[in-house]
């Protein structure tokens, strides 16, 4: 909603049988259920918190990993999620088994409650869970086969990436893994992980609608393999697309020619540091050095590969990308980049044109020089 017309009325309304604090928090659940749209089917019948929102995962990557925690759970295990939050991967879990969640802030804990509640009939005739409010470093996981974190990345008001500065921090889940091993880390995709943990734990990026939206860290029997990396796409329901283990960082050759296509890796791939492993997978060569383009001369239908064919390959100069679009009627334009200082949306106010067509450009720095690729993306299958 924002705080626009509508809004403003609603708040009016309100405040003839709320008090202004009441009024208030209302008006706030109904910007937060709609913005929440984006991450829950069920978002008109949940509550949240600005921060539970932003940082709960939404239902579709949550229903992929408690299908990966189905596969591994025994029939009368029991699940646990901690440091629940509003409850995203507690309502995905609910469908694994019973389920207990506990969450350390008791206004959180009464929304992911709520939110549990919001559930089908069908999943709660399957649960037993309630939230309980309690903090995890004193929480006995020993009953459960399983169990799920989701720690604090913003312990001090700014979010950070090194997981010994989570709340809880790497040394109380390595105290809960040791008294139940089989375990979900969530982790920001670009966390910097504790010693030990990429050789005993499968660490799998997850990327939905062409973003990594996070990384898992599987430990025990959830750990399809250890020690590896893993890149997953998900479609828009959530379902997977693609989903590959590799050695990372693995150098790419570079190509002396361009060939008829580019390829794009996944975000997921990316943030896995596979994308060596990926273009070794299909002979792919990198357009330069340190540039996650790859080209070749042969389609692909990878869907952790964007594929363009090329149409032209042009200086880095306004003024003729400007004439380029405007002979072709190119009026839909979608600019990328990589390993360019330049700002994708300012280059466009300055070649813009008009037309029906459609191209793409990829910018990057190839022989030295600022080159712009110009083709038309291929349509995923």
């Amino acid at each position: 909603m924002g705080h626009n017309g509508p809004t403003l009325k609603l708040a009016d309304r309100l405040r003839k049988d709320l008090s202004a604090e009441r009024a208030r928090l209302v008006v706030q659940q109904a910007e937060l259920r709609q913005r929440a749209g984006e991450k829950f089917d069920n978002a008109d019948r949940m509550f949240f918190t600005p921060i539970g929102l932003e940082q709960s995962t939404d239902q579709w990557i949550a229903g992929y990993k408690a299908g990966r925690i189905a596969e591994s759970i025994p029939s009368d295990g029991k699940l646990a999620d901690l440091c629940c939050g509003i409850g995203g991967d507690l309502m995905a879990m609910a469908a694994c088994g019973p389920v207990t969640a506990v969450e350390r802030d008791p206004i959180t804990a009464i929304y992911a409650e709520a939110n549990f509640h919001s559930c089908s009939a069908i999943v709660q005739a399957l649960t037993c869970g309630v939230v309980k409010v309690a903090d995890v470093s004193g929480f006995d996981i020993r009953p459960f086969a399983v169990w799920h974190i989701d720690p604090d990345r913003r312990p001090e008001g700014r979010r950070t990436t090194r997981a010994t500065a989570h709340d809880p921090p790497a040394d109380v889940i390595e105290w809960l893994l040791a008294a139940s091993a089989n375990a979900a880390v969530k982790l920001a995709p670009a966390a910097v992980l504790p010693d030990g943990w990429s050789d005993r734990a499968e660490l799998e990026w997850i990327s939905r609608r062409r973003e990594c939206r996070q990384l898992v860290a599987w430990f025990g029997e959830l750990a399809k393999q250890p020690g590896r990396c893993r890149a997953t796409v998900l479609d828009v329901e959530g379902r997977v697309r693609r989903t590959f283990c590799g050695e990372p960082n693995r150098a790419v050759p570079i190509v002396a020619k361009l060939g008829r296509y580019v390829f794009e890796p996944d975000p997921a791939v990316l943030a896995a540091k596979l994308e060596g492993a990926l273009a070794a997978e299909h002979k792919l060569s990198a357009v330069a050095a340190g540039v996650a383009y790859f080209t070749g001369d042969e389609p692909l239908a990878d869907p952790a590969l964007a594929a363009f064919e090329i149409l032209d390959v042009l200086p880095l100069r306004p003024k003729a990308l400007k004439n380029w679009l405007a002979e072709r009627g190119i009026g839909r334009l979608e600019i990328k980049k990589r390993g360019i200082d330049i700002e994708p949306e300012r280059l466009r106010r300055h070649v813009q044109g008009k037309g029906e067509n459609a191209a793409v450009f990829l910018i990057a720095r190839i022989a030295g020089r600022a080159t712009v690729i110009a083709a038309r993306r291929v349509p995923a299958v």
